[in-house]
């Protein structure tokens, strides 16, 4: 069996796009649908199923959540990169989701918190293999057709996540949380049905490992991995038979390995990768590409989070006699994706290549800062006691949602084109490694709000932050610009500024 970047590609065929489309949607469908109701779940009394957290502590809960999946797409990279192939890590980690839902379904609080590592476990081997797996269809000069693809994958992902918070969140908060956590395993089930037939078309692609590991690496690996976890169960093990160990302390470790791995995987990325000057180059570049990834997710966690508190609270939603769940607006951004997204499409394909990377990362940060200012606008209207109208919260909503929409596709089929070629996966880990840093930053901020109500100052400092990054890339577009591309090596930046 070959490697595939030495087999031929089924490139322009439809069919492989169809599957990924649709393993994608539903691996969506999980996540979104755990976003609408995971930190209701975790606020609700015990005595109606949930966990009954403090506010502050659900609200870390979620973060650390969010940046446990996305740190663990460092060894999801690596296995599909090393061990597996992209095309058995992708299947196996779907059915490991499904394995996390349904631990979820048990209505206990040690299932609840297995349920959601395994479910973490089973993204990060998912979702860096199937964006690497993605970027093997497409060649080395094919960015323009990639970012297009990639912008229309947004469409079907955002069918799901828009469906995920209308049958989970009325599942959970209506009937049963049980029952909604359910439904989430149930479609990724159909997922990985659908993958593991439709996966046939792919001929050799993603079949073997970029560059497999030998035996004597996979023994190293193997001892520290176990030396690793024997450390960590004593450790947890004395905590909990002292009776000095709470979920608290639990979710500040999650949060401190989602901040620090990052930096410390990158470091040794490129101390210890054979990367040509070019490679090193750009991968400099891609520190503050990655920069702008941690900050604008660190902003959309907060739809999950603070801004669900504030539609929950704060927001006028009775229309005609029937309450609208406040799980329901996290289908907004969905919605709002599925509308902007082809044109996003059509415009990149028709003329958008004029638009580089860094100006596309400084508008997303520039919509994300016009969201907050008018949300911290409603909070100090909602400061009264008064539920303000929808339309604040809709609009903070949809500037998040184009942002993305911009951003997403473009930093993603950057990261595709920058990556050294025996390091694909685990350069797509390192996008999700730092996306986990937002979800890490947005843990530790949403302790801040006092009672998990969020005050105007938090999302008007939100806007700040978003404003100075997007002025911050603008102004140094054309150094990173130069130093990102393939030949003519150009100084970069030692600040965005």
């Amino acid at each position: 069996m070959h490697p595939p970047s030495s087999t031929p590609k089924p490139r322009g065929r439809p069919r492989w796009l169809v599957t990924l489309f649709l393993t994608d949607m539903w691996e969506r469908f999980s996540f979104f649908g755990m976003q609408a109701i995971l930190i209701l779940f975790a606020v609700a009394p015990t005595g109606e199923g949930g966990l009954g957290l403090p506010h502050s502590t659900a609200v870390a809960l979620y973060g650390a959540y969010v940046g446990l999946i996305f740190v663990l797409s460092l060894p999801g990279g690596w296995l599909g990169d090393r061990v597996l192939g992209e095309h058995r890590a992708t299947l196996y980690g779907g059915i490991v989701i499904a394995l996390g839902h349904y631990l979820l379904m048990l209505p206990t609080r040690p299932t609840a918190y297995l349920g959601l590592v395994t479910i973490a476990v089973g993204t990060g081997l998912l979702k860096p293999n199937m964006l690497a797996l993605l970027g093997r269809f497409y060649g080395p000069h094919e960015s323009n057709r990639r970012e297009a693809a990639l912008v229309v994958f947004y469409v079907g992902i955002q069918i799901s996540a828009l469906l995920a918070p209308l049958v989970t969140g009325f599942l959970g908060e209506r009937m049963d949380w049980h029952l909604g956590f359910g439904a989430a395993g149930l479609g990724m089930t159909l997922g990985v049905i659908q993958y593991a037939v439709g996966s046939r078309r792919f001929g050799e692609v993603g079949r073997a490992p970029a560059h497999r590991a030998s035996r004597a690496e996979l023994r190293t690996v193997a001892s520290r991995v176990a030396w690793a976890a024997g450390v960590l169960g004593v450790l947890l093990s004395v905590a909990v038979l002292s009776g000095g160990f709470a979920i608290t302390h639990g979710i500040a470790l999650v949060g401190l390995v989602a901040l620090v791995a990052p930096f410390a995987y990158l470091a040794i990325l490129r101390r210890r990768a054979r990367l040509s000057r070019a490679e090193n180059r750009r991968l400099s570049a891609f520190r503050w590409m990655l920069l702008a990834v941690a900050l604008f997710w660190m902003f959309v966690i907060q739809a999950g989070s603070t801004l669900s508190l504030f539609a929950q609270r704060h927001t006028a939603r009775e229309v005609g006699g029937f309450l609208i769940p406040a799980s329901w607006f996290q289908a907004a951004i969905p919605l709002f994706i599925l509308v902007t997204a082809p044109v996003a499409a059509w415009f990149w394909t028709r003329g958008g290549g004029r638009i580089g990377v860094i100006d596309k990362i400084a508008l997303g940060h520039g919509l994300a800062a016009a969201g907050f200012i008018a949300i911290s606008v409603a909070a100090v209207l909602a400061a009264g006691g008064q539920a303000v109208s929808p339309a604040w919260l809709l609009f903070v909503l949809l500037t998040l949602a184009i942002g993305e929409v911009i951003l997403g596709p473009t930093v993603m089929s950057a990261t595709v084109d920058l990556a050294p070629s025996a390091f694909a996966g685990r350069t797509m880990a390192l996008y999700w490694m730092f996306a986990g840093v937002g979800g890490g930053l947005g843990s530790l901020l949403g302790r801040v709000v006092s009672a998990g109500d969020p005050q105007p100052g938090y999302f008007l400092g939100l806007a700040v932050l978003a404003l100075v990054t997007a002025v911050g890339f603008a102004a140094a577009r054309r150094r990173l610009a130069d130093a990102m591309a393939p030949s003519a090596p150009a100084a970069v930046p030692s600040a965005v500024s």
